[in-house]
């Protein structure tokens, strides 16, 4: 009964070792391989082969990225996507764009069904951890939009109601700013509108980038100055080393569009509220 036990003290330790890493190898191929782990994605020089670049949007943000009247996308994401296709491959076609939901914005570039993705996401340290960002092309934030004609600044809401998408980041800005104010909730911009028109709040909270396009459609609306939050929207680009040069070249880009103005340009094309540069709020948590 001890034969085993005695022929296993025998048993030479670079034998155990190298077993344990023929089976490390084994278990590595075997799950990583099939779920196709394994295989590189679409690094820069893959994509120059390929002859163009995937890039996830959205097509249903007004002024961002939407489709028009005859079915074709456009606004300023749009813009800034058809513009680094350009840049980057000489190329003014080389690329595909992809309308996805806001659920899936970031995991099609985890998940290597895209290149890149320019749909409104804002650059969070949450985020950056499994993504990493570019340099801010527009920084968006909350403001307060409102028909009533006396409310001109921050002050006049004071004690007043103002509606809210519920469970939203705007509360929390809203509280710090209006303590006094009572927030009503709403579960969609509609309601928001509603809520509005039947005067059951004086003003609504929530994205600029959202509510430019309200003052858009009907002059009746208008947007108070001061922002009470700063949201900087960034490219979703992929992570690991083999990506820093598809990364170096699309921050290269975008930085060029800013100094040359370009951007600016384009936000002021669209009618977005203006984006003033806050680099010193911007911390690159994705640089590697």
């Amino acid at each position: 009964m001890n034969n085993g036990f005695y022929n296993l003290k025998r048993f030479n330790p670079l034998h155990l070792l190298l077993v344990t890493a023929i089976i490390c190898l084994l278990t590595f191929f075997f799950v990583f391989a099939d779920n196709g782990l394994v295989a590189s994605a679409a690094e820069f020089k893959k994509i120059q082969e390929r002859g163009y670049i995937t890039i996830a949007v959205k097509d249903n943000l007004p002024l961002l990225g939407f489709k028009d009247s005859k079915g074709e996308l456009q606004g300023l994401e749009i813009d800034l996507a058809r513009r680094l296709a350009s840049d980057l491959f000489n190329q003014p076609d080389s690329i595909k764009l992809q309308p996805v939901g806001n659920r899936e914005r970031l995991s099609v570039v985890v998940d290597n069904k895209v290149d890149l993705a320019i749909a409104r996401v804002t650059a969070t340290e949450s985020r950056s951890r499994i993504v990493s960002f570019s340099f801010p092309y527009y920084f968006d934030g909350t403001v307060l939009i409102t028909k009533n004609a006396s409310i001109q600044k921050l002050t006049d809401l004071k004690q007043q109601k103002i509606a809210v998408l519920e469970k939203s980041s705007t509360i929390a800005p809203v509280r710090y700013y209006l303590p006094d104010a009572k927030l009503v909730g709403v579960s969609s911009y509609s309601e928001a509108k509603e809520i509005l028109d039947t005067n059951q709040a004086v003003a609504f909270a929530a994205d600029a980038s959202v509510l430019a396009g309200w003052v858009k459609e009907d002059p009746s609306y208008q947007i108070l100055e001061t922002r009470i939050s700063t949201e900087p929207l960034s490219v979703v680009m992929p992570k690991g080393l083999q990506y820093a040069e598809l990364r170096n070249r699309v921050n290269q880009a975008i930085t060029g569009y800013l100094k040359e103005g370009w951007l600016q340009k384009r936000v002021e094309f669209w009618g977005l509220p203006e984006s003033k540069f806050a680099g010193a709020k911007f911390r690159s948590w994705n640089q590697e």
